[in-house]
């Protein structure tokens, strides 16, 4: 094995222990606040956080085991027995099991003098549903509570430890999933370079910086008007929901899941942009941030007339010229990623046994994870004009 391809190999090991182990501290930090609202005596509060958390989590239990049951027969050799992964999902581990199979398949390859092409593709595999699990796990969970918490601190006038605490996981963990995201789609293209530094601060710090301005504005809203957040997230949900539905989603195996993932990406796009259909997506993507900036800006502006209500202080009159600081520089950075940072990708669809593949042929017969393939296809632009390379793991 090549030294660049050890270091590759050892960096991606460290970095699955690192989402592993923020999987498990910001579930920690969850449990833990909700124990201490209870002790408190506001029982509201732990209910609403334990009702994301467990919304979530019956969500990603769903997916994992749907895909598990449509991927390829004998693809996963080392897996339990049905029955045990049944019972894993059952007790809301499927999650985490699917971390640690991929945290051993990367150790595993790590290990290896020359690893084979198909354990390199496998443990790829293995990876691509990983971070599409956390990305979903992020948007479900992660910032639906950092709203809630923010919504909690503006409403009571102080934030306690806890909730300091609550606060820097949920940001660590939206953080780490959108660049985890990213550079598991670039490593389903077939002539993509790994992810730079310089590509990965700008695409990290956009994402960020346009998602806190939306989730301050609902955090306000939820804290002056908590009963009406509910049917505001409802109204738009179904509005995103039915535009999804019209761009023809085709990410999972039946359509009765299908729905599952529309309406997830429903959700994704409440807080921040999710590509879901092929093509140029500039129309599509301008749309929906119009969409979300006017939305905001009618929640500020409810906030700004009724603020009364609420506990004043520094720290509420600096929240919104930091927030709209932020939406303008995430704004710059957005474009100057798209114009620079954002290269064209060859993608040429090819007939393999009936159906379609975006590799190049002596990648046919390795393990092919089309979920994440197909996203990619939808995030990075076509260019015709380039030749297809070879795919390298």
């Amino acid at each position: 094995m090549s030294w660049s391809l050890r270091t590759t190999l050892f960096w991606d090991l460290v970095l699955g222990v690192w989402g592993t182990t923020a999987f498990v501290i910001n579930l920690g930090a969850d449990l833990w606040i909700a124990s201490q609202y209870v002790l408190s005596g506001r029982y509201l509060w732990a209910a609403l956080v334990l009702t994301l958390l467990g919304l979530a989590s019956v969500s990603l239990q769903v997916f994992s085991w749907i895909w598990l049951r449509a991927d390829p027969a004998g693809l996963h050799k080392s897996q339990p027995p049905v029955r045990c992964l049944a019972l894993l999902h059952l007790l809301q581990l499927g999650h985490l099991y699917r971390c640690v199979q991929g945290l051993q398949q990367g150790l595993f390859v790590w290990q290896q003098k020359v690893p084979s092409e198909f354990d390199l593709a496998y443990a790829d595999f293995l990876s691509l549903d990983i971070s599409m699990l956390r990305l979903f796990e992020t948007f479900l969970e992660k910032t639906p509570q950092l709203a809630l918490v923010l919504a909690i601190v503006l409403q009571s006038g102080r934030a306690e430890y806890y909730q300091w605490v609550s606060i820097c996981t949920s940001f660590v963990g939206i953080s780490w999933a959108l660049l985890d995201y990213h550079r598991a789609l670039r490593t389903c293209l077939p002539s993509k370079p790994l992810l730079g530094l310089g590509s990965s601060v700008i695409y990290f710090l956009w994402n960020l910086l346009l998602l806190w301005p939306r989730v301050l504005a609902v955090a306000l809203f939820s804290a002056l008007f908590p009963c009406y957040v509910a049917l505001h997230f409802l109204g738009l949900w179904l509005v995103l929901l039915f535009w999804v539905w019209l761009q023809g989603t085709d990410f999972m195996p039946d359509p009765c899941s299908e729905w599952l993932y529309r309406a997830t990406v429903a959700t994704i796009l409440y807080f921040s942009w999710f590509n879901v259909a092929e093509g140029r997506t500039r129309g599509r993507a301008t749309i929906h941030l119009v969409f979300l900036l006017s939305d905001s800006v009618l929640m500020v502006v409810t906030w700004v007339t009724h603020g009364a209500w609420l506990p004043s202080g520094v720290l509420l009159q600096m929240l919104l010229p930091v927030g709209s600081v932020s939406f303008l520089l995430g704004l710059v950075l957005r474009l100057v990623y798209y114009r620079w940072l954002h290269p064209s990708c060859p993608w040429e669809p090819m007939q393999v046994d009936g159906a379609r593949s975006f590799h190049p042929l002596e990648w046919h017969q390795l393990p092919q994870n089309q979920r994440m393939i197909c996203l990619a296809q939808n995030f990075f632009p076509k260019a015709k004009d380039e030749a297809v390379l070879p795919w390298k793991s």
